[in-house]
């Protein structure tokens, strides 16, 4: 029995079981078990022990670090860390084929990639597209260097940033890190007809289909996906704790809501990133219930507590009232009919870009990036 073949076993029925093989794309399973993750993760893995990321070596430990890379179908594997961070991962399984079901690939399409990381999607992306069909873009050069080493020539394998990719027009083009904006040079490296898969805003993965006139693309949401975000993109300049500081609160109310839901569905939380993608959420739950704290990673915050007598406080302060604009938002989408993620699509254009619900053209929009002066 070839080595960690229990943990790979373990891994595809729980996928079976929680009914995650796409029917459609039967090719998907069989390139997975044709080429199992083990062979194209590092040697050392990282584990998060609730304070600081741990290394986990496979010669020291190798069913830790296999059941690190084996554990859930919904768990990546972090395979670098950089200043204490992760800066990439093997990406979880489940996500990944899901994602590859959204791309509707075909023999012989072109494919461009971007975020190489370890090589095991390139890897699967030649399985199905052909030898020497797959282009693959990595910013970090050593990762570049180790994928190359795994692929052999069967991927072009080329150090860059993956937003400003050339070689087109590619059949097919899908990332594997999340982007708040699609780049418009995506959608102008991919043929009339050709499909765009990724993680965006954080929280879902989209697939957009290019109009015929190369002109713009749109699709829909396909499913949740927790990918690293691209290099180089901003994170919140300031915690939570350094935008509330030790000042009283400017603003103090009850808030009348349930906040279950808003540690518990996914698609509340996605409907409220598309409105205001710039908040950022944290819950936690005590005795007295459900607790959230809010900020914009600019000036402003908002705390949601719970207190003993069944009653949720909002204090706010800074120059937005953070507590109010959630509660703003939340009331749109349940006055929608709440809208589940897979309601939600995205339109890419020149000059803007913008989420909608229901139809693109007539249903509800929130802009991304305004049209260019």
């Amino acid at each position: 029995m070839p080595a960690f073949a229990e943990h790979r076993d373990r891994l595809a029925a729980a996928m079976a079981e929680r009914g995650a093989w796409p029917e459609r794309s039967l090719w998907i399973r069989q390139a997975v078990e044709a080429l199992p993750r083990d062979e194209f993760a590092p040697a050392r893995l990282w584990r998060w022990d609730g304070h600081a990321y741990l290394p986990v070596d496979r010669e020291a430990d190798a069913e830790r670090w296999a059941a690190e890379l084996y554990g859930d179908p919904y768990a990546a594997a972090v395979t670098q860390i950089t200043g204490g961070l992760p800066t990439s991962s093997l990406s979880c399984q489940a996500v990944v084929v899901d994602m590859l079901d959204s791309l509707l690939l075909e023999p012989g399409h072109r494919v461009l990639e971007l975020g190489t990381g370890t090589g095991w999607n390139a890897a699967l992306l030649v399985r199905r597209a052909g030898s020497g069909r797959v282009t693959s873009i990595e910013v970090d050069p050593a990762l570049a260097d180790q994928a190359r080493a795994r692929l052999g020539p069967a991927v072009d394998v080329r150090v860059g940033d993956g937003a400003h990719a050339g070689g087109g027009p590619y059949d097919r083009v899908i990332a594997t890190y999340a982007v708040d904006d699609i780049p418009w040079e995506w959608v102008a490296q991919t043929r009339p007809g050709g499909r765009i898969v990724s993680p965006w805003g954080r929280l879902g993965h989209v697939a957009l289909t290019v109009a015929d006139d190369g002109r713009s693309a749109s699709g829909w949401v396909q499913g949740l996906a927790r990918f690293m975000p691209a290099r180089g993109t901003a994170t919140p300049a300031r915690a939570f704790a350094q935008i509330r500081g030790s000042a009283p609160a400017e603003d103090e109310r009850a808030f009348v809501r349930d906040l279950t839901p808003l540690r518990d569905d996914q698609h509340l939380l996605f409907a409220l990133r598309v409105a205001l993608p710039e908040l950022h959420v944290t819950t936690a739950t005590d005795a007295d219930g459900v607790n959230a704290w809010l900020h914009d990673g600019l000036s402003s915050w908002a705390t949601l507590s719970a207190t003993p007598s069944g009653r949720t406080i909002a204090h706010q302060g800074g120059p937005r009232r953070l507590a109010d604009e959630l509660d703003h938002a939340w009331s749109a989408w349940t006055s929608a009919g709440s809208p589940d993620l897979y309601d939600y699509g995205l339109t890419v254009t020149p000059d803007e870009q913008y989420a909608w619900t229901g139809d693109p053209l007539t249903g509800p929009r929130w802009q991304r990036r305004p049209p260019a002066a």
